[in-house]
């Protein structure tokens, strides 16, 4: 297992595949036993995974039990990131859930009993309430981190313009910096690409992206008329329901075929040639064996660039019209080799 360093300037150490567990337990009538929970734990770590990811959301609480029992004797061994702001509980009171100061204390406090454990490596504030002031959510995760409940934090499922307030709050208030972003990221979901991706680069924040197989579509294997997450659980999924998807497939198996490799295990390699780092979700080992292949995986140019072709998507205003040739001779003084390197942010 290769191993990156998380977020600018932290030196925070982490595996290239990080391990996603909304799959341990089975409160959501949907997901792995404890037992089959704690041999894909078990498995990662011998295969040098050290990055698991998890929320208080999961299974209902179910999740991070498991993983606090199996942390006993090695939490030293592991980056132990976990969620808050949907709540633990089926059915949740009006103020177990949100973005409040009041729900995040909450929140962390409950998480730390149920992954036995004194501290948070990151806390990920797990997706916006719609209500909660930035500036209340980036003081109350500085407050965490000043007790030592949590060590770093980060967002997910923001807007862009969100993050990079609470980003700059942080850094000109001497706040505890944010230091990640978790987005869904795929050869299916690329629309990050717009505005979170170039900003999450410009910040020097780390990335993790969740659905990174696109819900299952992504391994062929409902091509094959096999069961997954679209059949038996029906969230959190995509589809091949039009003609992009159906190009991106094509190509994904065709390369696939070429390399001898899984569709998954290019799928993810692609990911993590773009810096990025996969949550993976595996319910059983079997999956877990073959998502972590991709560790060892590398695309040739010849093949990055056919995906990159076949999931390409428009990005939209302004970021098309920039690109245009003529707009950006025009803004580099007539000199075209002054332009910056493409994808490259401005910061």
């Amino acid at each position: 297992m290769q191993y990156r360093l998380f977020g600018a300037g932290t030196g925070l150490r982490v595996s290239a595949l990080a391990l996603g567990s909304a799959v341990f337990g089975t409160a959501w009538d949907y997901g792995a036993q404890p037992e089959e929970a704690t041999a894909i734990l078990r498995t990662y770590a011998e295969a040098g995974g050290n990055f698991i990811d998890t929320a208080d959301f999961y299974q209902f609480g179910q999740s991070e039990t498991i993983i606090g029992a199996f942390l006993r004797g090695r939490r030293d061994q592991f980056v132990v990131a976990t969620k808050y702001s949907l709540g633990a509980d089926a059915h949740p009171a009006v103020l177990t859930t949100g973005n409040s100061r009041k729900n995040m204390i909450r929140s962390v406090e409950a998480s730390l009993v149920r992954l036995n454990t004194d501290r948070i490596d990151l806390l990920w504030v797990h997706m916006s309430d719609g209500m909660t002031d930035t500036g209340e959510i980036v003081r109350a995760l500085d407050d965490l981190v000043r007790s030592g409940k949590i060590l770093y934090a980060g967002f997910s499922d923001f807007p862009a313009w969100r993050v990079a307030r609470a980003a700059t709050l942080a850094e000109l208030r001497g706040w505890s910096p944010i230091v990640g972003l978790q987005v869904e990221y795929s050869l299916v979901e690329r629309t990050p690409e717009r505005e979170l991706l170039p900003m999450a680069q410009a910040l020097g924040l780390g990335v993790t992206a969740w659905s990174p197989l696109a819900g299952g579509l992504l391994t062929g294997k409902y091509r094959r008329g096999e069961p997954g997450r679209a059949t038996t659980f029906g969230a959190v999924v995509h589809f091949e329901d039009d003609a992009r998807k159906t190009t991106l497939m094509d190509a994904l198996l065709a390369t696939a075929n070429e390399m001898d490799v899984a569709p998954d295990q290019v799928a993810l390699a692609w990911l993590s040639a773009r810096g990025v780092i996969p949550i993976i979700g595996p319910r059983t080992v079997q999956q877990l064996r073959k998502n972590l292949g991709a560790s060892r995986l590398e695309l040739s140019p010849e093949h990055a660039a056919r995906l990159d072709a076949a999931s390409a998507i428009l990005l939209g205003f302004p970021h098309d019209f920039l690109a245009d040739a003529r707009q950006r001779n025009r803004l580099n003084g007539g000199d075209e080799n002054q332009m910056s390197p493409p994808g490259r942010p401005v910061a």
